[in-house]
């Protein structure tokens, strides 16, 4: 290995296991045992930070990143260092809520450059979600960098899946540099059923898969799920001393909308409310921990969203929303329920007038949930444990499949 890479690794490690998450209060997470590093236990290196896995790999080529605010080893970002290196970076593909992260979900991203490094970026969220045969003409590999969180319906694994798919049509390689999964402990909710599928749901996998983004990469390739079933050429870099049972902050906010640990743990159960009329409080400072609307009956809390960044049209902008602050329960009680949390959802439904609309009229709702059995079901009154015995038979199927594709315990 040459100096300047033994360099780059050693200040990489030394950020690395000193970054701290931002958004989330030091004394909180001390309090709960949430630090990624204990007394007993060794730093996790993300699969990026282990350039001497794959530096051979990425040298003299042409390269292409699909990466944004989250592809950091340590403070320095995945882009910087690799030109530290003198890598041939190409083109930078920028996923949902763009290459710095501050896109509103939904919002369109723009081709541009980036400023600090006058690389070309091409949107891979808008009109245009699978790289073009001629954006890949002049790239030997693409390597996927993303932080994941998880969710089914959280659209980086569908960028994943169409980067996939156009390397394998245009002989390219793929290399994913893998990060853990915060919801990685466990696997929950119904499958998604033919004909539902879309952006925010593209495979027949449930709501929470329980893998990191190299695995859900082998999964997408060995279960043939690209379009005529083709392969890509991939590679992956794992996390080190990473298991599925590992507490992992992440040091960067994965999107706008989902700040804090709190966040993303309650993310796979309160992201259905984006198919109803009813607020999880984008356009306040506690988005996907709380949850109301003007007329919901029974709350004990008050919030009123109001535009900000990442967040530029709240659902009832201005309005004041009665509803629940799910912020007051335990850290890790969140954590360790390991299932979807369906009574959030059926409160509201409950408690919402009957002469409202609930859904949305474009049933938004039903590719979050992967078809319209969820929907029906809150409708019909079924309560929790009724609606989850309904997906037991899919979930047992899939941990078979899974298991095929695991690199951690």
């Amino acid at each position: 290995m040459n100096l300047k890479i033994t360099i780059v690794l050693l200040l990489s490690f030394f950020l690395w296991t000193n970054c701290t998450v931002p958004e989330q209060k030091a004394t909180e997470t001390q309090a709960k045992g949430l630090e990624n590093q204990t007394a007993d236990t060794k730093p996790i290196l993300v699969g990026a930070a282990r350039i001497d896995q794959y530096y051979d790999l990425i040298n003299n080529k042409n390269i292409a990143l699909v990466v944004n605010q989250t592809s950091m080893i340590g403070n320095t970002h995945l882009a910087d260092t690799f030109l530290s290196l003198g890598i041939n970076i190409q083109t930078i593909f920028a996923p949902e809520h763009g290459f710095r992260g501050k896109a509103d979900a939904g919002e369109k991203v723009v081709d541009g450059i980036d400023t600090k490094t006058g690389i070309p970026l091409l949107s891979l969220y808008g009109k245009n979600k699978k790289p073009k045969p001629e954006q890949l003409s002049n790239i030997d590999l693409v390597i996927f960098d993303i932080q994941d969180v998880g969710a089914r319906f959280y659209t980086y694994i569908s960028t994943l899946h169409y980067v996939m798919e156009a390397c394998a049509e245009n002989g390219v390689e793929v290399l994913v540099l893998d990060r853990p999964n915060p919801n990685g402990h466990y696997v929950d909710g119904p499958i998604l059923a033919p004909g539902y599928e879309s952006f925010v749901g593209m495979h027949p996998i449930p709501v929470v898969h329980g893998m990191t983004i190299a695995e859900y990469a082998k999964m997408v390739n060995g279960e043939g799920w690209l379009k005529g079933g083709i392969e890509c050429e991939l590679t992956t870099i794992s996390c080190e001393n990473y298991n599925h049972e590992e507490i992992y902050e992440l040091p960067i906010k994965p999107s706008p909308n989902l700040p804090n640990n709190r966040s993303i743990y309650l993310y796979p159960s309160l992201c259905f409310f984006e198919g109803t009329t009813v607020s999880v409080g984008r356009g306040t400072n506690t988005q996907f921990q709380v949850y109301g609307h003007p007329d919901l009956a029974g709350g004990a809390y008050e919030f009123t969203p109001k535009p900000m960044p990442g967040a530029k049209y709240p659902k009832h902008k201005g309005k004041v929303c009665q509803g629940h602050d799910l912020t007051r329960i335990a850290l890790e009680k969140i954590r360790n329920n390991r299932g979807i949390d369906l009574s959030f959802l059926i409160d509201a439904y409950q408690n919402m007038p009957k002469n409202e609309p609930f859904f949305l009229k474009n049933l938004f709702f039903d590719k979050l949930a992967g078809g319209d059995k969820l929907r029906k079901q809150i409708i019909e009154g079924k309560t929790e444990a009724e609606i989850k015995a309904t997906w037991q038979e899919g979930l047992l199927e899939f941990q078979k499949v899974r298991a095929k594709y695991l690199m951690y315990e």
